[in-house]
């Protein structure tokens, strides 16, 4: 007699046990793509420029893009999912058609302890006065966790941008004078 029957004893008395079937926590969780976040989009940042929305040809504009990692949670191949959004880098459009990407989103001038119009990683020098539209946009690295405790990474980057920011750029000119404005209020330039 052949062993191949979990109901039949085999040759010598020993009847082979059944396979054991799947708990639940052993399901199998499908590869996941950019198309399947669709429904989960980070937050956009906030971008502020220094001085506030204004600034002078031929001197450094500080621009500055506050955001930080997300977590959203909800419902992905009908398993509870948190998606987690890092910020990977910064792509700048100042408006005047420059751009820039850099790895982060800029500190203020006081929080690094320059003085006013030091140029920065996120800084742009304008060379004409007028008006310009500022933007950035942050590229997010996500991962996924399935209430597993393990946090996988989907390739690809989603995006996020901020409002517009509209920066005013004036021309300051000097001048060689002999007196200031307040010893000489007739003098070149005042």
């Amino acid at each position: 007699m052949d062993c191949v029957s979990p109901t039949v004893a085999c040759a010598g008395g020993v009847t082979p046990s059944p396979k054991p079937s799947p708990t639940p926590t052993q399901r199998t969780i499908p590869a996941i793509t950019l198309t399947d976040l669709v429904s989960f989009r980070p937050a956009p940042p906030r971008l502020a420029s220094e001085p506030d929305g204004i600034g002078v040809a031929g001197l450094p504009l500080n621009l500055v893009a506050t955001t930080s990692m997300q977590r959203l949670t909800g419902t992905l191949f009908d398993f509870p999912v948190t998606v987690r959004f890092a910020p990977h880098h910064y792509d700048w459009h100042y408006g005047d058609g420059a751009t820039q990407t850099t790895a982060g989103g800029g500190a203020t001038w006081a929080a690094t302890g320059d003085p006013q119009f030091t140029p920065t990683p996120t800084s742009h020098t304008y060379t004409q006065r007028g008006t310009y539209t500022a933007s950035v946009t942050v590229f997010y690295a996500p991962d996924v966790n399935f209430g597993d405790g393990i946090w996988r990474p989907v390739a690809g980057y989603v995006t996020a941008t901020s409002t517009t920011q509209s920066i005013r750029i004036l021309e300051a000119r000097t001048a060689l004078v002999a007196h200031t404005c307040v010893e000489d209020p007739a003098g070149p330039g005042c």
